[in-house]
């Protein structure tokens, strides 16, 4: 089933509000939480060898785990971006026409530079 955002969000204001908790949700701690959560992503890479990282979406195990926290950080960004009035879709179509101009294809190609050095 492939929803949309408007339908996660839909789903995330629904939990939200069938249990009265919009009243801690102010902007800035919709934002603290939504880094903790990503910490709680990156603390899965925490002292482990890059190849024990890439095996994670292969076992059981792994897979929740980063599945459950890529949920939190989709949680919480769609409840920011409701705060915030954002449309998360045209702001990610904005973005990428800003980038494709830092990073055209011909000198990025390959390459990690950031813009300012290409």
């Amino acid at each position: 089933m492939a929803d949309t955002l408007s339908e996660l969000s839909h789903a995330v204001l629904t939990f939200r509000d069938e249990r009265d908790w919009a009243q801690f949700h102010g902007l800035r701690h919709l934002m603290v939480s939504l880094c903790l959560e990503a910490g709680e992503v990156l603390e899965l890479a925490q002292w482990k060898s890059d190849a024990e990282v890439d095996a994670l979406p292969f076992s059981r195990e792994g897979f929740d785990a980063l599945s459950d926290e890529c949920a939190d950080v989709l949680a919480y960004l769609l409840l920011i971006a409701e705060k915030a009035q954002i449309d998360l879709a045209a702001a990610l179509r904005r973005k990428l026409a800003k980038n494709a101009l830092k990073y055209p294809v011909e000198k990025s190609l390959g390459r990690r530079e950031k813009y300012s050095q290409l």
